[in-house]
């Protein structure tokens, strides 16, 4: 059965073209057949868009599914039925707002395998395309040593068994922690904690396994020490040099800026977090937005994630995040592209993360264009569409 969408502006995602008077086609197996401008073909059944405007479905590389933003720890001592309950919950936010695929990034009791494998079994709806972590990797004592939500390794050979394990488990993407961060309350980004020799050993057995490397990696040296390391992507990069950049580029190092996680706390956390914690993400906000700029200008490519699920930054701001990149100095496409590169840093962009023919249907139809407003993608009713089959 095949399906014709007509009447519609097609903003493809590979350039910043949109078409008017589009139609597009999509097959029985969800995937585009043809696509064009003017008269429709025939097809199976019909569907009218109304003039809406057709963009691809998002990614977002940087999620955590389990936690609850609207609590300082993240909720993370919640036990496995209110995580995973919550977890679902997220999933269909995410969705709703027009990401149609994620990674993961450090999930408590590895619920994000899970869900994927109940995905995978046709047993999980209306969420996205899932590709988890399961519990992030992190020190004794580190910001991701935290309760049911990690794997606490201390040296290369705990490392090695753990990520083996951790894949053997079904995780399909690896997370390491080489600084400190926001939300934990006795380190500060500038603090290296995993050794390079421990998160190389991390990335070699992940990559033996075809598997992506996220780190996160907020303030020096730890970041060096990651891109040294041989990690896919610095996660935050707040306080990236271009020592760092460099490398990043001679490497092909993916960045994830997570603007919107620092944005969040000036804006919504006043009076309802720590004091340490609020100035620890106020105190680096100007800077990462500079730092960050700086790279992409310089070639890094960069990547859409929120760090979703961290304080006040709920599941429905990965269009934020956009909006947040154009302020900052990108064109509404540049923003939009960091999704199409978070297809190309987990290695599905031959079949997801732009609408051309023989990649999957998963598409989001708006009121208004978004190539001239990048707000227009954060329409709340929004039609979500995944292989070709409206979800919301």
């Amino acid at each position: 059965m095949s399906t014709v969408f007509t009447n519609c502006h097609f903003f493809a995602g590979t350039n910043a073209t949109v078409q008017a008077d589009a139609w597009f086609v999509v097959d029985d197996a969800g995937k585009l057949t043809a696509t064009g401008t003017g008269v429709a073909p025939a097809a199976d059944t019909a569907v009218d868009l109304q003039g809406g405007y057709v963009a691809p479905g998002l990614f977002n590389v940087h999620t955590h599914i389990s936690l609850d933003p609207q609590t300082p720890d993240g909720g993370a001592g919640a036990n496995v039925v209110a995580s995973t309950v919550r977890a679902t919950r997220h999933l269909r936010e995410l969705l709703k707002s027009g990401v149609t695929y994620i990674r993961e990034c450090g999930c408590t009791y590895d619920i994000d395998i899970a869900l994927r494998q109940m995905q995978k079994a046709g047993q999980l709806k209306q969420v996205p395309t899932i590709m988890p972590a399961g519990g992030l990797f992190s020190m004794t004592g580190g910001h991701g040593d935290v309760p049911h939500g990690g794997n606490v390794v201390d040296s290369p050979d705990e490392m090695r068994k753990a990520v083996r394990t951790a894949m053997k488990n079904g995780a399909e993407a690896i997370k390491l922690v080489a600084t400190g961060g926001v939300m934990t309350p006795n380190d500060f980004m500038n603090d290296p904690q995993l050794s390079t020799a421990e998160m190389a050993v991390a990335v070699t057995e992940a990559h033996h396994k075809h598997r992506v490397v996220a780190c996160h990696a907020e303030g020096n040296p730890g970041i060096m020490n990651a891109i040294k390391a041989g990690v896919d992507s610095i996660e935050h990069g707040f306080y990236v040099n271009d020592d760092e950049i460099d490398l990043m580029l001679a490497q092909g190092t993916y960045l994830t800026p997570t603007i919107v996680a620092d944005w969040a706390f000036p804006k919504y956390a006043q009076g309802k977090v720590p004091a340490w914690m609020l100035k620890k993400a106020t105190d680096a906000y100007d800077d990462l937005c500079h730092n960050i700029m700086h790279a992409f200008k310089r070639g890094v490519p960069i990547t859409l994630g929120t760090d979703a699920g961290t304080v006040f930054n709920d599941f429905t701001m990965t269009p934020i995040e956009l909006q947040l990149m154009v302020e900052n100095g990108m064109s509404p496409f540049e923003a939009f592209n960091t999704s199409v590169n978070g297809a190309k840093l987990m290695h599905v962009d031959d079949e997801y993360g732009t609408l051309e023919t023989g990649k999957y249907a998963d598409f989001m139809v708006l009121d208004a264009d978004p190539m001239q407003d990048v707000k227009a993608f954060q329409q709340a009713d929004k039609a979500v569409y995944l292989k070709g089959q409206r979800q919301y």
